[in-house]
């Protein structure tokens, strides 16, 4: 591997310089290894450089901006009621301030030295693949950060294709996966992409992003494309351009509304805000009342969490129709599997949950039962507590030959972590599964304390 480094940097030295992000080699921006030899498909892809994030408004924004919008036309969109987690701030900012440290405000993010956790040093910002002659590299400067696709076509000839980093996906506990914009001329509108390199923080290395059929090793794909249902689990809100061109890919870039922020689960709440910029309020009623989830049925609860936990689904309506409170299998056909049938890890928390006893034998158990979404919750030896709240230490199997050194592993033992084949990457002959929690509720004899 280092010998393999070390020769490509040697050779490239001299004649391989950063690709101009949107430039493009390769005919669909997607190039493979054959027997042959380096194949090369598509047709050419004119790239545009991605605008810089859009400002954000400070809370004391926030009246001129309501106003404005009272006075001007409403636009058709369904976040024309949104008004963003500054205008929380006024009133709930040790909430709102806590709540900004998860992963679920995180999942998404502007590209900045920040948000991307991927190392960008030189040496360490390179992905060799199985082919000596490719090899992806990851640059930052002034204007941005790129990621280039590097193909030596001959002894004498290398050829690039870069597209500079747009959108940040995932909070970085366990890996990030990046999107790129591209400008449709034809339509006058953007367009979103994956980067073909992911960086997996639990291996501190760059990798192919996941996806064994979309990011076989030795090629380079800049060519997937990121859908609504993709962007409904990983942002709040977004303008689906979808009369552009018959394509469903289109976003509008200034109305992307990154992270799940408060009004995800909470709902709109532009004129819950408004009620109370009067002198005197009264209690909010209506729509200016702000939804509770906690207040809502077992269902509906489980519904707010079901929209991005319970797998990708068919949509029966456009993204971002569903609010907290709506049945959301009016929104949304998810699979329920059999008492049998395999279920992954990874994105399936409801459908697990839905299989142990103890969600079946405590009607009032739910998602928060556990998880204080407004909090980073890490400690696993700390949601035990939860446990004990119905279940006795003494009654587990394990106590007479344990004693007290099982009291705060009730998590560790009855829900594991456990390989994901969902999100898998392939490098350099290597095939990596992260692990994630299974929601399942059960005993796992396999499982052994640490």
């Amino acid at each position: 591997m280092r010998n393999h480094r070390r020769r490509f940097q040697e050779q490239n030295r001299q004649d391989v310089s950063p690709a101009k992000p949107g430039s493009g080699f390769w005919p669909a921006g997607y190039f493979t290894l054959s027997a042959a030899g380096l194949l090369l498909t598509g047709a050419l892809l004119s790239r545009s450089l991605a605008a810089g994030p859009p400002p954000v408004a400070s809370p004391e924004l926030l009246s001129q901006t309501l106003s404005a919008l009272a006075q001007g036309p409403q636009p058709a969109r369904v976040w024309t009621n949104y008004v963003g987690d500054a205008a929380c701030l006024p009133c709930h900012q040790a909430k709102v301030d806590a709540y900004h440290r998860t992963a679920h405000y995180l999942t998404s993010s502007w590209p900045t030295r920040d948000s991307i956790h991927g190392n960008f040093s030189e040496g360490a910002n390179l992905l060799l693949t199985r082919s000596t002659n490719l090899v992806f590299k990851m640059e930052a400067d002034k204007n941005g950060f790129t990621q280039t696709a590097v193909l030596r076509v001959s002894p004498s000839e290398v050829k690039t294709h870069g597209e500079r980093f747009g959108v940040v996906i995932g909070s970085g506990r366990k890996g990030q996966t990046y999107l790129y914009w591209h400008h449709d001329r034809l339509y006058d509108c953007d367009e979103l992409f994956e980067l073909p390199v992911s960086y997996w923080v639990e291996r501190g290395t760059w990798m192919n992003s996941p996806g064994l059929l979309e990011y076989p090793d030795g090629t380079a794909n800049f060519t997937r494309p990121i859908t609504p249902r993709c962007l409904e689990c990983h942002t709040t809100a977004f303008d689906w351009l979808d009369t552009a061109g018959n394509r469903f890919n289109k976003y509008g870039k200034t109305n992307l509304v990154l992270g799940i922020t408060c009004e995800k689960c909470h709902g709109p709440g532009r004129d819950h805000v408004a009620h109370y910029q009067s002198p005197s309020p009264p209690p909010a009623v209506g729509a200016a009342a702000m939804i509770n989830p906690a207040k809502l049925s077992r269902d509906r609860q489980m519904d707010v969490c079901a929209l991005c936990h319970a797998g990708f689904g068919t949509m029966l309506v456009p993204s971002l129709s569903y609010k907290p409170g709506d049945v959301l299998s009016n929104d949304l056909a998810l699979t329920m599997p059999g008492p049998d049938t395999p279920v992954d890890v990874h994105g399936n928390q409801v459908q697990l949950l839905a299989r142990s006893h103890c969600f079946k034998a405590s009607p009032n158990l739910t998602c928060v039962t556990c998880h204080d979404v407004h909090q980073p919750q890490r400690d696993i030896q700390a949601m035990a507590s939860s446990c004990l709240a119905c279940h006795q230490i003494t009654s587990c199997g394990l106590f007479p030959k344990l004693g007290h050194v099982i009291d705060k592993q009730c998590v560790f033992c009855h829900m594991p972590l456990q390989p994901t084949g969902k999100v898998e990457a392939i490098s350099n002959g290597q095939v990596f599964q992260p692990k994630v929690r299974n929601h399942q509720i059960a005993i796992y004899p396999d499982v052994r304390l640490p």
